[in-house]
């Protein structure tokens, strides 16, 4: 249970940092002049926050397993 409270914590820390960063990034590299600022909102929400949220939670899961283990 600790294992996983640790990985739900890393994935709600890695979907923050990442949309934030990627919001940025899309609204930087993006060539759309219409509405560049949805196109980012949207992206950095539902492509790469949750993107993010997975790797930080499988890297969640193998922190807690060898502190579990320590």
């Amino acid at each position: 249970m600790k294992r996983v409270s640790i990985a739900l914590l890393f994935a709600i820390g890695g979907y923050v940092i990442v949309a934030f960063v990627s919001y940025f990034l899309v609204g930087w590299l993006s060539s759309n002049t219409h509405d560049r600022s949805v196109e980012a909102a949207m992206t950095s929400a539902f492509v790469f926050g949750p993107v993010g949220a997975v790797v930080a939670f499988i890297a969640g899961l193998l922190i807690g397993r060898s502190r579990a283990g320590a």
